[in-house]
Order: structure tokens, then C-alpha cells, then sequence
């Protein structure tokens, strides 16, 4: 079984993070954005945006789940909630921002894993609530958020790509306990290794 460790993404790992970012793209959007959209992205265009985000401080966090050899299967990127509109009435809310596998690493866990570590940041960081959006014709993406825990609140928002008309879809669920770790890296307190199952 595929064994993932999960830890803080560095600024070093902008270059694979951008790579897998664009391959996942392409592979899960691929019927829900238009084919020349996705044909045309590049990594390195998306590379001085994770630069940033991998500099930015607490709360906000890129999490990596990556194998013996160093490679990520995936990351997760969590922070503050973006948007008033989003946040919960009485609670703390946070954001789970960004959840892509490489497409080379699909169903190996690694995907699983960072989801339950970006939440477990959110938490620490003394958030007690977390929305996310997805495109409402993800069905693999809503599947998989409904299955851990996430559910659609009724909120929906347009977003422009290109020429097209997307339409996105906010879930939202209730974050588990701290657990007191607030530090910049899962270490040792964190499972080092996770079998897969997912």
C-alpha cells in the first residue's frame, strides 16, 4: 500500500505544486471547461501566485502528501474565509481553498489525507466552521466532499472563465476538535505514514 507523509508545502515546491495543479485541471475539469481553456494552461504561469501563497503566514496553509521519494501525491490549501458572505454567523470560518491529487496518485490516499490535515490546520488555527465551493457539475468533487463530512448549504455563485458562465456550489461543515498543534509542519505528532484506502 502506498504509505504518504504529510507536511507544510515550502516555497521549493511551487514548481511541482503548479504542475500538478494544471494536470489536475485538465483531468477533472475536462467536460466542464471548455477543452482550449484547459489545453492552453501552463504551470509556469501559475507560478509566482504559489510562490506567494507558499510565503504566506498563519492561518493560511498549503498542505503536501508526499511518498518516500519526496514526490507529492497532493495538496491542500486552507486559510481564513475569503468572502463575509461566507462566514458563519456565531462561528469562526475558515476556507478550504484548494484539494488536487496528481492525477498519477488518484485513489492512493494522498488526496484523503492533506483534506483531514487541511482541516486539522484549520482547527488548530481556532476555526470552528469551513466552506468550500466547487463547481456544481464536479459530481467526483461533491461526492467526495459529501462523503467526508461537507454539505451543501444552498448557496450558489457564478464564476466567470473565459467566455464561460460556471456556476459553483458552497458547502460547508463543522471542523473537528483542535487537536494543539499549531506549529508550520505536521511532524511527529502527526501520522507520519498513512495506508492508503481511498
Amino acid at each position: 500500500m502506498q504509505q504518504w507523509t504529510v507536511r507544510r508545502a515550502e516555497p521549493a515546491d511551487a514548481e511541482e505544486i503548479a504542475r500538478i495543479n494544471v494536470a489536475a485541471w485538465q483531468r477533472a475539469y475536462r467536460g466542464i471547461i471548455a477543452d482550449e481553456t484547459l489545453d492552453r494552461m501552463l504551470p509556469q504561469e501559475r507560478l509566482a501566485g504559489w510562490r506567494r501563497w507558499l510565503s504566506a503566514p498563519d492561518p493560511s496553509a498549503v498542505l503536501v502528501a508526499v511518498d518516500d521519494q519526496g514526490a507529492i501525491g497532493a495538496y491542500c490549501g486552507v486559510g481564513a474565509v475569503r468572502a463575509d458572505d461566507d462566514r458563519h454567523r456565531d462561528l469562526p470560518t475558515g476556507e478550504l481553498i484548494a484539494l488536487y491529487a496528481n492525477p498519477d496518485h488518484l485513489g492512493t490516499g494522498a488526496g484523503r489525507l492533506v483534506h483531514e490535515a487541511g482541516l486539522a490546520h484549520l482547527a488548530d488555527q481556532g476555526f470552528r466552521y469551513a466552506v468550500l465551493w466547487v463547481f456544481e457539475t464536479n459530481e467526483p468533487s461533491r461526492a467526495f466532499y459529501a462523503a467526508h463530512g461537507w454539505r451543501a448549504d444552498g448557496a450558489g455563485k457564478h464564476h466567470r472563465l473565459g467566455t464561460q458562465e460556471l456556476v459553483e456550489t458552497r458547502y460547508g461543515r463543522f471542523l473537528p476538535a483542535a487537536r494543539g498543534r499549531n506549529r508550520r509542519c505536521f511532524g511527529p505528532g502527526w501520522p507520519l505514514a498513512h495506508p492508503s484506502s481511498v
